[in-house]
């Protein structure tokens, strides 16, 4: 897109017909009003919009989809605005509206006995896991954005988080949705069945394509039983592959109930100490560190995490460990590595990285890139961390002590290109759970099978034959 292209505002008579819809509180177009919904919560993206609109309900979406279709208005949704690949973020066209979903945040219905909840697509995630915790039962997906992200992000992201390991991504939590689709009509999948094999699951189009195919208003989510104990452990360990060992170890002995196993060098550690106010688990530092969690029905499983931990500790693949099954206890351990990721930002710039490769290989991976970003510029602090169990790694690279920020962020591109591919060379994937977005269109283009993008953009062209929806990101 052209940064340089003039403004295209919305004309009194479209202007009306917005307000008409929603109501003219929820139309936005005062650039102070607006600014929130136009920058990316890092500041990598900054956009510009026509108009902010607030619709409240399914039908007002509907309504201002039909619209946009007939007028030729280009539509960029929009939930908490938590997304870090600017997928949710306007161009700097200022000719887009962006549809914030935030009112529509009820709560439909809990339906228990089927596990089964249905939310709008504005409900938080939070939200969602307090409403399922009410009644007795547990909605797994966690991000450390989950205060603030709603679960319409949240699918069409096809989002990750800490619990992979167990319950799958987003997609996998996801048994209906509800679609408007570009030209306004409704999508209602709105089934609660477990087993439906009349024709294409359609939902899966929607999970994951960022908003570009169609907006998910409404979404049927799966509920699981709430555990009865949950135990988590803080090790530190000597390298990746001890880490990848020690898996091995709780998989076996733990079989389901491991439900996360999270793994930061410890510089993590160091930098949510310096700069988060938190606590060293542990009485010495270590290399790396792991924290896994296990949950089921069983009130044993202290036992079972215990006697993980110290066949662990027998066998040399942990060097020391802690426990812990009290909420405040897990809490402490989860701060730690849920806030890495902020206190990074004090510690100058950082290139971030969001890959997937076996888990098995992960080990080689991180050697491999350390050693060449070393090579390409000394000094340069590697921080790769995250989700061992599914192997998930936010594969972030911090600057050298003392040199320019601007200068280290203009390296995006280098830094990036060796990260991936040595990714790539092993099978992974460029983007693991945060998507493509305006981040990483290029990189899809040049990386993914050119079968899967031409099939990709003849969906593209069959849902929204006239590029109106999120234009310019995924594809």
């Amino acid at each position: 897109m052209n940064a340089s292209v003039d403004p295209c505002p919305l004309s009194a008579d479209i202007l009306a017909r917005l307000q008409a819809i929603v109501g003219s509180r929820h139309v936005l177009t005062d650039e102070v009003d607006m600014a929130p919904y136009l920058v990316e919560w890092r500041g990598l993206f900054r956009g510009r919009a026509a108009a902010v609109v607030k619709p409240g309900s399914t039908e007002e979406v509907s309504a201002v989809l039909t619209l946009s279709n007939a007028e030729g208005l280009r539509i960029v949704p929009q939930g908490g605005n938590t997304g870090l690949v600017g997928g949710q973020t306007p161009w700097e066209t200022g000719d887009e509206i962006v549809l914030s979903l935030v009112r529509m945040n009820r709560i439909r219905e809990v339906d228990a006995e089927s596990d089964t909840m249905t939310v709008d697509a504005g409900v938080t995630l939070l939200a969602a896991q307090e409403a399922a915790e009410a009644a007795e039962r547990l909605f797994p997906l966690s991000l450390a954005s989950e205060g603030s992200c709603t679960i319409g992000g949240n699918l069409s992201t096809n989002a990750g988080g800490t619990a992979v390991l167990a319950f799958g991504s987003a997609r996998d939590l996801v048994l209906g949705l509800e679609v408007v689709l570009a030209d306004g009509r409704v999508w209602n999948g709105l089934g609660k069945l477990r087993k439906d094999n009349t024709g294409y699951d359609l939902k899966h189009l929607f999970i994951g394509a960022e908003g570009t195919l169609g907006i998910i208003t409404g979404a049927v989510l799966k509920l699981f039983p709430r555990p009865r104990s949950t135990i988590a452990a803080f090790c530190g360990v000597q390298s990746p592959a001890a880490a990848v060992e020690l898996l091995t170890l709780v998989k076996a002995r733990a079989g389901a109930s491991l439900i996360t196993f999270e793994i930061t060098p410890r510089f993590g550690v160091e930098m949510a100490v310096r700069h988060m106010g938190c606590r060293d688990p542990l009485a010495s530092a270590h290399p790396w560190y792991v924290l896994f969690e296990v949950a089921s029905q069983d009130e044993d499983d202290g036992e079972t995490v215990e006697e993980i931990v110290v066949e662990a500790l027998e066998g040399l693949v942990v060097e020391d460990a802690v426990l812990a099954q009290s909420p405040d206890r897990r809490d402490a351990f989860w701060q730690i590595r849920e806030t890495m990721s902020a206190a990074q930002g004090f510690e100058g710039g950082s290139i971030k990285h969001d890959v997937s490769v076996p888990v098995s290989v992960v080990p080689e991976l991180i050697e491999k890139v350390d050693a060449e970003l070393e090579a390409f510029l000394p000094g340069i602090r590697p921080f790769p961390f995250g989700h061992l169990g599914d192997g998930n790694i936010h594969y972030n690279v911090s600057q050298p002590v003392g040199m320019d920020r601007a200068e280290y962020m203009a390296l995006w591109d280098p830094v990036s290109a060796i990260v991936h591919k040595h990714v790539l060379a092993a099978g992974g994937s460029i983007s693991a759970e945060h998507g493509i977005g305006r981040l990483k269109r290029r990189l899809l283009a040049d990386t993914k099978d050119p079968v899967a993008l031409d099939l990709m953009r003849t969906i593209k062209a069959a849902l929204d034959p006239k590029g109106l929806l999120n234009p310019g990101k995924v594809l």
